[in-house]
Order: C-alpha cells, then structure tokens, then sequence
C-alpha cells in the first residue's frame, strides 16, 4: 500500500510539472443534467372495502383506506389462531407430537358442507397437533382449526376467550372473534390495523410457526392441497401469510415479503375475486419496497442530547431512548427528517435511570412520524450542600 502511494505521489508530480510548462487552455463545460425530482407517487389503486401497508421493523402505516373499519375477518382468522397455539406450544402446555381427538363437532363444522375449506378429517380419529397445523395454515382446514381449539381450552368458546384476551394484550383494540376459523357469526370482527399488527406479532414472536405460511402444499391422508396464497408461486421474497374468503367477507389476503433488511405487511379485505386480491396485494408490495426505505435512528440507550443539570453530582443530564428507533421515510427523503425535543426549561436533579424527562419528535412535511420518551439513561443524585447552595443561587439569577 505505501509502494503504490508513493508511485502515484510521484506520478501526480510528474503530470503537474508537465501541466504546468504549457499554456492554460480553455476547458469546455459540459452540461450538468438537473437531479431527478424525489417523488412518491401515489399508492397502486387497491379494490377492496379495506387496506392498509405497513412497515414491519416500524409499523409505520405507509398507505391505507379505511384500515380502522370493522370488517369480517374470514379464514385470516386462522393467524390468531396458530398465535394461540404457538403460545401454548412455546409454554410446554402442548406438543406437535400430541394425537389430538377430532371430534364430530369438528368433523360437521368444519367439513366439506361448510362454507368453507376443510382437511377432510376422519371424524373420531386422533391427527397429531403439528399435522393440524400446517392443515390449518397451509390448506385453511375449518376442521383442523376447531379441532386445535378443542384441544387446547376444551371448546370453541372457550379458546375464543383466548385470542381475545391475547387480542388485547396484542392491543387489537377492534378486534373481537367467537370462533377459530373465521365462518361468518355476529360480533366476529377485525380491521386491516389489527391484521397487519397481529401480524408482525406473530412474525417476531413465533418465527418457527410462521414458517409453516411459506410452504406451498401439504398432504395428509392422501389428499394433497396447494397453499391457497397465489404470491408465494409469483416471488420468492414472499413468505405468508394467509387468504379469507365467504360470502359476506369477500376475498381478503394479508401478504408479507422481505428484500433485504426490509419486511412489509399487506392486507386487504373485502376485495372482489382470488385472482384481484393478489394482483393489488403484489402491487402495493412492490409499491412500498420501491418507494421507501427504513433507517435506524438511534440505539437504545444512546445519548440523544445531554442538557445541563443543576444540583446534581454531573454537571449534565445524558438523555436517551428506552429502545432502538427505526424509521421509514419515503426514499431520499432521509436528510429532510426533521428531529424535534421537549424538555422542561430546567432539570433540577434528582433523576432516576429510566425516568421520563422529555419528548422526542421526529417529523417530515409537518407529519409526525414517530414521538418517543426521552428517558435518563443514568441515575442523578443530588450534589452536595454546598453544590445545591450554589446552584440554587445561579438558578435563581437567570430566572430574573
């Protein structure tokens, strides 16, 4: 490395004395092409009584039409489901070896007379839990989903006590379901939010399950049937998540892919026909990955500002985020984020680590993107006698 520097030193020497022994010469400017707009075209036109795309990392809402209306949640019902099955799997309640019992409840409810998918469950036969579950997220299986909440709570309305309680600790807060697979019952409700939220729940918290979404079909007693995600055959960067359909539902899709570092969630409900609910959810996915982009701002437990404390042992206060902060922004609008703080005027300590002393507000257009608490990332005692003497004298000076 020092060899070739000192060739090109010596090489750059010998071009600028030949340079310099011959007359300047005019240089011709060429014309400098003007940098393209950065512009974020308007989301791809969706059919369906409701949308939403959301970024995963952030769950930041990129694009939406009536994402906070109740609608029927159909079959993606079922994602709520294997959430609370792979909650009790992952507490040791429950095991994919286990033989579970389909009973006739299961086998009429969720069999082929219903409006509805089923796994063609031999009734008062026993189906090994795991072999439920990919019936259930793969094939869609009525049956299978009814037989798993039988053997988890015992009954249906029983496991429906579970997904709402795990709802709102999921802070689904218009969500509310009755059964497990998602026909058609009074006060069975979701929105496209609580979807998408539900989710990126499951996506984080239960990666293991969430793989099963990916695979593309499944046979059990003979019968071999196709993941009924259409997206999963059109691009390899897509890995779930689930298809809905009755009548008074329509056809709904919630699809996730991931390039690179970055995961998007789309959902739509209430769309017209299989083939409309795929092509819209493709084109908002690609809409998104094109058109925006997720940076991380600052770590968890990183100094955002340090401001001056007074009576306290530090002559400062380091003030940070309790966690990480990710945002998305539409791309090569990164540098135009404007990062906003609150903090009281003065900080008298005490603080405790942790304690919340201000707001962090980071916006783009006047839109508010995301607002965090800035918390002490440091306990600050008091000083002193004499520290807290002097400092209440100077307080006291620059308030006047």
């Amino acid at each position: 490395m020092k060899v070739t520097s000192l060739l090109a030193g010596a090489l750059f020497a010998a071009s600028f004395a030949t340079l310099a022994q011959q007359p300047p010469q005019p240089v011709a400017e060429l014309p400098r092409p003007d940098a393209p707009p950065i512009i974020t075209p308007a989301a791809p036109s969706v059919n369906g009584t409701a949308w939403i795309l959301v970024d995963d990392a952030t769950g930041q809402v990129l694009a939406g039409s009536n994402e906070e209306t109740r609608v029927e949640p159909a079959s993606i019902t079922k994602v709520m489901t294997s959430y609370v099955v792979s909650a009790e799997l992952e507490a040791g309640k429950i095991s994919l070896e286990d033989e579970v019992p389909i009973s006739e409840n299961a086998w009429r409810g969720g069999g082929g007379g219903t409006d509805g998918s089923t796994s063609f469950l031999p009734v008062n036969s026993k189906v090994k839990l795991g072999d439920l579950l990919h019936g259930m997220i793969i094939q869609s299986g009525n049956d299978a989903s009814i037989a798993l909440a039988e053997y988890v709570a015992g009954s249906e309305p029983a496991f429906a006590e579970l997904m709402n309680a795990y709802a709102r600790k999921l802070g689904l807060n218009d969500t509310h379901f009755v059964n497990s697979h998602g026909l058609s019952a009074p006060d069975h409700y979701t929105t496209a939010h609580d979807i998408a939220r539900l989710s990126q729940a499951l996506i984080h918290d239960f990666p293991r399950e969430y793989a099963v979404y990916s695979q593309k079909e499944f046979t059990f007693n003979g019968i071999r049937q196709h993941n009924r995600n259409s997206l999963l055959w059109k691009d390899p960067a897509i890995d779930g998540i689930k298809t809905g359909h009755h009548s008074a539902a329509g056809y709904c899709l919630a699809a996730s892919a991931k390039r690179g570092d970055q995961r998007l969630i789309s959902v739509i409900m209430g769309s017209t026909s299989e083939k409309q609910r795929a092509e819209d959810s493709y084109a908002l996915l690609n809409w998104g990955f094109r058109f925006f982009e997720t940076h991380r701002i600052y770590d968890a437990g990183q100094a955002v500002t340090e401001p001056k404390l007074w009576k306290g042992e530090t002559a400062t206060l380091p003030l940070g985020l309790a966690q990480s902060l990710l945002l998305t922004v539409p791309r090569g609008r990164y540098e135009q984020v404007k990062a906003e703080m609150d903090l009281p005027r003065e900080l008298v300590a005490p603080f405790a680590k942790d304690q919340p002393v201000g707001t962090l507000r980071l916006s783009l257009d006047g839109k508010v993107l995301a607002e965090r608490p800035l918390v002490a990332l440091a306990d600050a005692p008091e000083a002193g006698f004499f520290k807290r003497i002097s400092d209440g004298f100077w307080l006291w000076w620059e308030s006047e």
